[in-house]
């Protein structure tokens, strides 16, 4: 869109002063029509009365050598056919005839369709770089889980292991609260290796216990960063601490479809404290909600704070 521009110094212009205001509205006004339509400082007389002016305020803006009628003698500015010309419209460069606007608008538009082309690109380009690291995480996992896989029986265990008697309580606690299952996902299939893969699953213990923990039907589709969290996690804290925090998120949050809802949960669990000498441990009382003993107490403890420092850690990384 063309500007009219005039000087910053018009204000105190003898020939603004000696045409006075009311002519002066007239002349901005017209000075607008005439570059609106491109017609490089000609007025034509029919805009004239439509924009209230009148034969006084012509006859003032032309003693004035603001505007020029046909015949004038200024060398400056070129005649008009009919109706009045601006004088001096391009002094300065203040504004632009017809061919620099449309030579503008055409730069304009060449460097828009530029950018739009180079976005078009760049989008290309992020896309097909995220189908190939799509590709290569879905295919890391098998290769880093390629491991000697042992039974629970090889090591001499039947069932879970237990790295402390307060992880085994909280096992046992966990097991015994209520929570929605429901038939989809794959933890029907826990312990099994990975389908046709012929390799371990070293997530075995861990999906065995959060079905018997009432969470059915989760889906295991981990991340190759997801996976070897959940796997360091195991070794940390042990299978009995993350099987309580699962139940307990599924008690305030409701069961989630897959298990990557509680890694970051499960990164942030920290190893239960070791049982001091001299401590007696007493079975935890499962399904008796009022039965208190020390051993439960410390378990709800410790897993009340956990799930608090991965409610926070949760919050910072996904504001």
């Amino acid at each position: 869109m063309p500007w009219f521009k005039i000087d910053d110094s018009a204000h105190s212009h003898p020939k603004f002063i000696r045409a006075g205001n009311a002519a002066l509205g007239l002349w901005l006004r017209c000075g607008s029509y005439s570059a609106q339509h491109l017609l490089e400082g000609y007025i034509p007389k029919s805009v004239i009365k439509p924009f209230g002016g009148t034969p006084a305020q012509v006859r003032k803006l032309l003693e004035a050598g603001l505007w020029h009628e046909a015949g004038h003698d200024c060398d400056r500015c070129p005649q008009p056919a009919d109706g009045y010309m601006i004088h001096d419209f391009f002094e300065g460069g203040r504004n632009v005839t017809k061919t620099q606007h449309e030579a503008n608008r055409k730069g304009a538009a060449e460097r828009a369709a530029k950018s739009r082309e180079s976005k078009k690109r760049a989008d290309s380009e992020r896309e097909s770089n995220n189908i190939q690291y799509a590709t290569s995480s879905q295919m890391k996992p098998i290769r880093a889980r390629n491991e000697p896989y042992f039974q629970g029986s090889t090591a001499g265990q039947e069932g879970l292991s237990h790295r402390t008697p307060a992880d085994g309580a909280a096992l046992a606690h966990a097991a015994a609260m209520p929570v929605p299952s429901t038939s989809s996902g794959s933890t029907a299939a826990a312990g099994e290796p990975p389908s046709g893969s012929g390799l371990p699953d070293q997530l075995a213990d861990l999906k065995r216990a959060i079905g018997a923990a009432g969470l059915s039907g989760i889906s295991w589709d981990l991340r190759e960063s997801a996976w070897e969290y959940t796997r360091q996690a195991i070794d940390r804290v042990g299978v009995p601490a993350m099987v309580a925090f699962a139940v307990n998120s599924a008690r305030l949050k409701g069961q989630p479809a897959g298990a990557s809802a509680w890694v970051q949960g499960w990164r942030s669990l920290e190893p239960a404290p070791e049982p001091q000498i001299g401590v007696s441990y007493l079975p935890a009382a499962v399904g008796l909600p009022n039965a208190v003993n020390r051993q439960q107490q410390e378990v709800d403890d410790w897993a009340s704070r956990a799930m608090s420092r991965a409610r926070a850690r949760m919050i910072e990384e996904n504001p």
